[in-house]
């Protein structure tokens, strides 16, 4: 998805859509012309969009298609604790917006960017190589992390203009015998990036105790808000998808999560509305503190209209209708996104925890951040590789995700520990987001990106 952001950004600005872009990816899925069947099962890999990230893909011209498809707007969201000692419910009008996010299938995303792309391109089976990389020859004067530069030897006689120029471009073979040469390549090939590993770049990164299961559940009646509760092993979250499904991602020990996909149907529909409901612990409900709370922050900036909503149950699930889907939960950092002829994008350069649903959209920043680098150094006769222009990109973003990266780790450390004095925090921490409407509309405005990324400016 971020990847094809990248190149959908570039073929749309006037002052880089003339640059030939190849987009290397083996998924069939490439190979998809038109709109997907909104009556269908929804897939049960989906993303949570903020407003910022949907900003980006009508910059691109790429959010109309997406209106064509499956997606579900939400504009309320309800955040609880299974201590029944605090809730928090927040609403797009809390900020003066009409949604907070939308959900959308991971497949109607990159359908949606492949008909922009197309819509730009007259060629674009000749921008998609359906192949895999096998192996990048970087030129010897570029610093990669971890090698030391050398110099190249002089052009010798017999070698020809075109030789000379490859030999200051990035080789890259594939595996059906053809090879590219590119002044800049973009990995944005997953958490297990193949680029990544063969620049050299290294990184930080270590594994969660846990696991995540995701899937489509079907209610009676359509969900319109996003539902996440904090369980003693991990969150779980109902994610509205339109046409009465909703998605669950529920976080869990791996052990759980291998007996969790092993439950028949039934027993997991009823596990889920377990975990959703009165399970593990009571409802939350006001006290005579939240009203003082109430009451004595009403003075301090205009009030959120979320303060006064009381606690709501989910809509029950009536059955699953999609595979149960587990993978396993890490946080990941580059030491570097960017070397000379090469950029990090997305997963590549970053993965976080998934209880604020924010990876996607970092990546989706990744891709606008880069590509106004790449416009800016187009503009002033740059070349688009060179080391100094892709630090820019670099040190924009690696201080948002580093930021967005260490919230989301401290969130899930605060929400493992079940422990008396620190339930009383976190009971405490959500009376605050609850009752002061200054910090629940700064919550809001980190949450959803709140600043657009201005590509065409």
């Amino acid at each position: 998805m971020v990847g094809l952001a990248v190149a959908c950004a570039l073929s749309n600005m006037p002052l880089t859509k003339h640059l030939r872009v190849a987009i290397i990816d083996s998924n069939p899925a490439l190979k998809s012309r038109s709109y997907l069947d909104k009556n269908s099962i929804p897939d049960s890999r989906v993303s949570t969009v903020t407003p910022a990230t949907i900003s980006f893909f009508k910059d691109i011209g790429a959010w109309e298609h997406v209106q064509q498809q499956r997606h579900a707007f939400f504009g309320k969201m309800q955040v609880w604790d299974y201590t029944g000692l605090g809730y928090t419910r927040y609403n797009a009008r809390d900020v003066g917006k009409e949604h907070l996010g939308c959900v959308v299938e991971n497949k109607v995303l990159c359908n949606s960017l492949l008909l922009r792309l197309q819509e730009e391109l007259d060629d674009i089976e000749n921008v998609i190589y359906p192949t895999r990389l096998v192996s990048l020859t970087f030129p010897l004067k570029t610093r990669q992390a971890g090698m030391k530069p050398t110099s190249r030897e002089p052009l010798s006689v017999g070698h020809t203009t075109e030789e000379f120029h490859r030999s200051h471009l990035v080789k890259l073979d594939l595996s059906d015998g053809r090879s590219l040469y590119s002044k800049l390549v973009i990995g944005a090939d997953g958490s297990k990036s193949n680029v990544r590993q063969i620049a050299g770049i290294k990184t930080t990164s270590w594994n969660y105790p846990q696991s995540a299961i995701i899937c489509t559940v079907e209610h009676v009646v359509e969900n319109d808000c996003a539902w996440q509760r904090f369980l003693p092993s991990g969150p779980i979250a109902l994610l509205p998808i339109g046409n009465n499904f909703s998605n669950i991602v529920w976080t869990m020990s791996p052990e759980e999560s291998l007996r969790h996909k092993s439950m028949s149907p039934e027993e997991f529909v009823n596990s889920v509305n377990h975990a959703l409901d009165f399970g593990y612990g009571p409802h939350p409900h006001s006290t005579a503190l939240d009203h003082y709370m109430e009451q004595f922050f009403s003075g301090i900036g205009s009030s959120a209209a979320s303060t006064k909503e009381c606690f709501e149950v989910p809509p029950k699930a009536t059955r699953v209708v999609s595979e149960r889907m587990a993978f396993p939960l890490s946080l990941m950092h580059s030491h570097d996104y960017v070397s000379k002829r090469l950029a990090l994008v997305g997963d590549a350069a970053h993965t976080v925890h998934p209880l604020a649903g924010q990876g996607v959209n970092l990546g989706f920043g990744d891709a606008a951040a880069l590509a106004k680098v790449i416009a800016e150094g187009v503009s002033v006769g740059s070349d688009v590789g060179d080391l100094t222009l892709l630090q820019r990109y670099e040190k924009e973003r690696k201080a948002a995700n580093v930021a967005m990266a260490a919230v989301l780790d401290g969130f899930q450390k605060m929400y493992s520990v079940d422990l008396g004095p620190l339930n009383v925090v976190r009971a405490a921490a959500f009376h605050g987001a609850q009752y002061i409407s200054p910090l629940k509309k700064n919550i809001i405005s980190y949450a959803t990106g709140d600043t657009k990324w201005s590509l065409f400016q």
